[in-house]
């Protein structure tokens, strides 16, 4: 039973740290782009700072573009104060944290600015994913930097 309650209390903490981030309002544009990202929610990508900003993205590769060169597109921040990295997972069309998924490289899904890393929850959906839709690597994000997961021997 105590498992129980703890799976509970632990699922609500997890969905109420992912209800914190709402969708972006129509006036907001992608932090490295500038283009609207209302309009690509099944991209939708955001970046969390200590001082409550929250930067959106037109999908997972502007996301990292602006995480992994801070001065240039954020002046002033620095990583210690990046408190969340989130992406929208491709198939339950859902924010998640940007550690949880596996991203599939050069597939030929799309998004809102052509070629784009694709998250998938899970190691055998995305390699599925990446045999479907011609995908090149699946990569991971450690939350300091992007990973090429190997494959298994």
């Amino acid at each position: 039973m105590r498992y129980l309650v703890f799976a509970l209390l632990f699922c609500s903490l997890s969905a109420a740290a992912l209800a914190a981030v709402p969708p972006p309002e129509e006036k907001d544009r992608c932090a490295v782009c500038g283009m609207f990202v209302a309009p690509f929610p099944q991209w939708t990508a955001a970046l969390e700072l200590k001082d409550g900003r929250r930067f959106y993205f037109d999908g997972p590769k502007d996301l990292f573009i602006g995480l992994f060169d801070l001065p240039t597109y954020f002046p002033g921040v620095s990583a210690e104060q990046v408190t969340g990295v989130y992406v929208t997972e491709y198939y339950g069309a859902s924010l998640k944290p940007a550690a949880e998924v596996i991203f599939v490289t050069g597939s030929d899904v799309l998004g809102p600015m052509g070629q784009e890393l694709v998250p998938v929850i899970g190691r055998e959906p995305a390699e599925t994913f990446r045999r479907d839709h011609a995908g090149k690597a699946l990569m991971r994000f450690d939350g300091r930097q992007l990973i090429e997961i190997k494959e298994q021997p």
